[in-house]
């Protein structure tokens, strides 16, 4: 499995503002290329470093205390929520955490981390019970992880991935993006990164080649600031998170636009361990998903979410997106 990530060093008076936009977003900047080596979490190690003891710190509501091994029941069912969760809405997450609740009947605890590699690292250990993930790293840990459930928005359980600008940029093709300083969310996100690491494989090239710089915000809404705001001038993007945010703070998102949609994937999905098949819990769970739409407490989730519901899916709703990692691997 190949994860690597691509960024440059600014020069000259570039600095100072590369400087703030690390500081601002917690961006991952380094010089060169950094391989980072995940092709397989150890079941009982503990993704703490430096960066994710001070998350866990500034975390607020959502955070877990972490212990070795997998976590029993008497704990509580926890349920983990990566970036592509709209988790900064406090009314949201009380929603959802009652629901499930409810449904699961034994206390829900919402965990949230602020990369995906630490979600799916504590899933892929069994220190959660499940979680939202993205279809990245699903794909990657398919044979370790069961689909829960997956979203449905407009009818489907799909989504794309966008390629956006500055709204006043002249550029219609994702051609024209080269050489830009371009904003990535998170380097195991599809829609934030693979896609678009994806296309420029097919195309024989690498993001160190094509763009000039590249840096990593952590979060949708970050690359949409980030763009609007200039810091960057171009940036890969969750296409859900950019139609809702474009309801929700419309003087924002306005600032940018989209120069590239991607194909219709396989949008993120619930997934639980492998090994809790059979698990009551995550039966219970998947009957409270899928009967969301149903229920009046589930329907104040949804529409808070902007979904329609969430749906039933196989492993094979996924396979477009393990073809971009194929490709990505074959150009090395």
């Amino acid at each position: 499995m190949l994860r690597r990530r691509w960024s440059g060093k600014p020069d000259g008076a570039g600095n100072a503002g590369f400087r703030s936009i690390s500081a601002f977003f917690g961006a991952s900047l380094s010089a060169g290329r950094t391989t980072e080596l995940t092709a397989r979490y150890p079941a009982t190690r503990q993704v703490l470093d430096r960066r994710s003891v001070l998350a866990l710190c500034g975390g607020g509501a959502l955070s877990l205390a972490l212990a070795p091994g997998r976590a029993s029941s008497q704990e509580g069912f926890k349920f983990g929520l990566t970036p592509v969760f709209l988790s900064n809405d406090l009314e949201l997450l009380a929603l959802l955490r009652a629901y499930l609740t409810e449904a699961i009947g034994e206390p829900v605890e919402l965990v949230s981390r602020r990369t995906y590699q630490e979600i799916t690292a504590l899933l892929v250990a069994g220190q959660l019970q499940a979680a939202w993930i993205c279809g990245y790293p699903y794909v990657q840990f398919r044979t370790e992880l069961d689909l829960v459930a997956t979203p449905s928005w407009h009818g489907k359980p799909l989504y794309q991935s966008y390629l956006i600008a500055a709204a006043d940029r002249p550029t219609e093709r994702w051609e024209d993006l080269k050489g830009d300083i371009h904003a990535f969310s998170d380097p195991d996100s599809n829609s934030g990164f693979l896609v678009t690491r994806a296309l420029l494989a097919e195309n024989g090239l690498k993001p160190e080649g094509f763009f000039a710089r590249t840096l990593y915000t952590y979060g949708h809404r970050n690359v949409i600031r980030a763009v609007a705001s200039g810091l960057a001038q171009s940036g890969s993007v969750d296409g859900y998170v950019w139609d809702v945010m474009r309801e929700m703070e419309p003087d924002l998102v306005n600032q940018t636009r989209i120069v590239r949609r991607s194909e219709w994937l396989g949008f993120p999905p619930v997934a639980s361990p492998r090994a809790l098949v059979g698990d009551p819990r995550i039966a219970r769970l998947k009957d409270a998903l899928t009967a969301m739409d149903r229920h009046d407490e589930g329907r104040k989730v949804l529409a808070l979410l902007r979904l329609d519901g969430f749906v039933a899916t196989q492993p094979a709703l996924f396979d477009s997106i393990a073809a971009k990692v194929d490709a990505v691997r074959r150009l090395g």
